[in-house]
């Protein structure tokens, strides 16, 4: 298994593909993105467990630590890109491969395809933690100054349509209402200052 362990660790160099095309430097790379799902999982999951929902929360977190684990190879391909070729049957094939020195490969392309088609209560909350660390990450760069991420915010309404959202609602119109006192913050500085409206329009172009 020491070959898979090595690609895996592909995951800490391989940026999330999105944020760079958006201009933003040295964006995360995906096992950074990766591992933010996995804790909101755990932490997700047992709270549903605690209000009486059958999950189980060690198949979830094996949904959450696989999910991205195929773009070690065929890395993370942007949306755009995927307008030419499917992109979950690239992971499904490089899956398959990767983890067949693990013995199990059936058992663990079962669970991306739970994750990616939300078969399960577990695939759907890893869906729903996946989209929701999204819009952290947007949160966290949008508050460090970059512009343009909008587009990535069109997923509040996917968070909103899932069955989960009930369980999760506080969680996320909370980082929508910050999102909203970040841009009213912003908007009151660049009134008050408009030459600081000319710079940071000049930064973004020039990135």
């Amino acid at each position: 298994m020491l070959e898979l362990f090595l690609e895996l660790g592909n995951l800490k160099r391989l940026p999330r593909t999105g944020w760079l095309l958006r201009g933003i430097p040295n964006p995360e790379p995906i096992a950074a993105h990766s591992y933010r799902v996995a804790t909101i999982t755990l932490f997700l999951a047992d709270e549903l467990k605690s209000r009486g929902v059958e999950i189980d929360v060690e198949k979830a977190l094996k949904i959450a630590l696989l999910h991205d684990a195929g773009e070690a190879r065929i890395t993370d391909v942007p949306l755009p890109a995927q307008r030419y070729f499917n992109k979950v049957e690239g992971e499904v094939k490089a899956l398959g491969e990767m983890l067949s020195v693990t013995g199990r490969e059936g058992e663990y392309l079962s669970l991306f395809r739970e994750y990616e088609e939300e078969l399960s209560v577990e695939g759907k909350l890893v869906k729903f933690a996946d989209r929701l660390e999204m819009l952290i990450q947007a949160y966290e760069y949008e508050k460090a100054g970059f512009a343009n991420l909008d587009e990535f915010w069109r997923t509040v309404e996917k968070l909103r349509e899932s069955e989960l959202y009930e369980y999760f609602r506080d969680i996320v119109e909370g980082l929508v209402e910050r999102r909203k006192k970040l841009h009213r913050g912003l908007a009151h500085s660049h009134y008050n200052n408009p030459q600081l409206s000319v710079e940071k329009s000049s930064k973004s172009q020039t990135r």
